[in-house]
């Protein structure tokens, strides 16, 4: 099944049953509300019936009908509809009125002595009723019509009347259940923002206190999954961080024995195999390093967060730094400015330590490097750059997945370096950049760069 919202799931099956009965109420309202006003209008015509009634007079065994010309004026005046009559003898002979007024029709039963119908003349729906009048010893009748002007406009302001407060209250209705269902989903919508507020690291469990009933078995579940991640995450650490230091001591131990065996005069054939193993063994070295910086960069393993300086932390490595870069005949240039951040100083000194070692790697001997830290606005910063090959621009987001190196990229490395980096950034909230180096037009090299805001 596609996935929906359950705000418009829970509209879906209460908005319908709830129109519908507004529907409903609507036509109960308005069908019972016909008939006596419809009655009204029909006794308005057998009122007039019964005043033509009384001025049909017999006459030498005939019938005439004496109105005053007022009395029919008043009587055919009105001010939406067109009134017709006419009255009929004992044998329904016309007496007078307008001809060709239909009769009520055989099957038509009279109601409480009355005929009430609906017909047509020159063209037009006409109501009728039929009154009997007396005409001496017989009996005569009358028919009294008229158009349904008024009754289509009545018909037409009780349905208004109606519909209108029935859409009123369908409006209210929906704005109702609206923002009654909004409000009741709130609990999920609030437990959804905290779990995307989350860093990846934060697995504490949730807290239940607040949460609806409803609500609390999904939260208990959450809470196993929490609990379970964080016991997989910490049984990863341990074991990555056990097998690094594990790896470690017979790997230093081993790097020295083949330092001190090259200071001997040895065979060529059998120095230069030395030193293979003792490159070798220098790159592991360096690699396991980098998985136990990398252990401690991952989500729920990182230290706690102390005041440092990161002008500081460069100056306390610089040493280091420096004889690495003599080592690779490189001009390593310090430009180093206060900039304060909240951090763990091991990692953020494994993060420069990173940098400068790429740098330093990748540039040609005889090459420039230089670290830079400081502030730009409220943002602490740290930058190295290097007048190195540089790294492309379609490759620049691949360089910061782990294992990935640059097609044709010289050297050992083992693609980490600035995976550790944007492990490291991602921890203490900073964002890495990388860029092209400044200096001449169409110098090469490369500036990767960690910004910490409000540092």
């Amino acid at each position: 099944m596609a996935a929906r919202s359950l705000r418009a799931h829970l509209l879906q099956r209460l908005l319908p049953p709830i129109a519908a009965l507004l529907v409903l109420g609507a036509l109960v309202a308005y069908y019972p509300s016909l008939e006596p006003a419809t009655t009204a209008y029909d006794q308005g015509l057998i009122d007039a019936g019964i005043s033509l009634g009384t001025y049909i007079h017999g006459e030498g065994g005939g019938y005439r009908l004496e109105l005053p010309s007022a009395v029919d004026q008043v009587l055919r005046r009105d001010s939406y509809d067109s009134v017709y009559y006419r009255v009929l003898g004992p044998n329904g002979e016309a007496i007078a009125g307008d001809e060709g007024l239909p009769a009520p029709p055989p099957e038509r039963e009279a109601r409480d002595g009355f005929i009430a119908y609906d017909t047509a003349y020159k063209g037009q729906k006409i109501r009728a009723v039929a009154v009997p009048a007396k005409c001496g010893e017989a009996a005569c009748s009358v028919v009294v019509a008229e158009t349904t002007v008024k009754r289509r406009r009545m018909t037409r302001g009780i349905l208004f009347s109606s519909l209108l407060p029935e859409l009123l209250i369908a409006i209210a209705t929906v704005l109702i259940v609206w923002f009654g269902v909004k409000r009741g989903l709130g609990p999920l919508a609030r437990l959804s923002d905290e779990i995307k507020a989350r860093s990846p690291g934060d697995l504490r469990p949730i807290a239940a206190a607040d949460a609806p009933e409803e609500t609390l078995p999904l939260v208990s579940a959450l809470n196993g999954l929490l609990d379970e991640v964080a016991q997989a995450s910490r049984n990863q650490q341990r074991f990555l961080a056990n097998a690094t230091h594990q790896l470690r001591t017979p790997l230093a131990g081993l790097q020295a024995h083949t330092e001190l065996a090259l200071t001997k005069s040895l065979p060529a054939e059998v120095r230069a195999e030395l030193e293979q193993v003792h490159q070798a063994t220098t790159r592991t070295a360096r690699l396991a390093n980098q998985l136990l910086a990398l252990a401690r960069a991952e989500p729920g393993a990182r230290g706690n967060a102390a005041e440092l300086n990161l002008k500081a932390l460069a100056e306390t490595e610089a040493d280091a730094w420096v004889h690495q870069a003599l080592a690779r005949d490189v001009d390593l240039g310090f430009e180093l400015d206060w900039a304060p951040v909240q951090g763990d100083a091991f990692l953020l000194r494994e993060a420069l330590g990173n940098l400068v070692h790429n740098a330093i790697e990748y540039s040609q001997r005889g090459g420039r490097a230089t670290v830079r830290t400081g502030r730009r606005g409220a943002d602490s910063f740290l930058e190295v750059e290097d007048d190195g090959p540089g790294i492309p621009v379609t490759e620049r987001e691949r360089v910061l997945e782990r294992f990935y190196r640059v097609p044709g990229t010289p050297g050992t490395g083992s693609g980490l370096g600035l995976a550790i980096v944007r492990e490291i950034a991602a921890g203490h909230g900073a964002t890495i950049s990388i860029t092209d180096a400044t200096g001449a037009a169409g110098a090469k090299g490369c500036r990767v760069g960690i910004t910490f805001p409000h540092g």
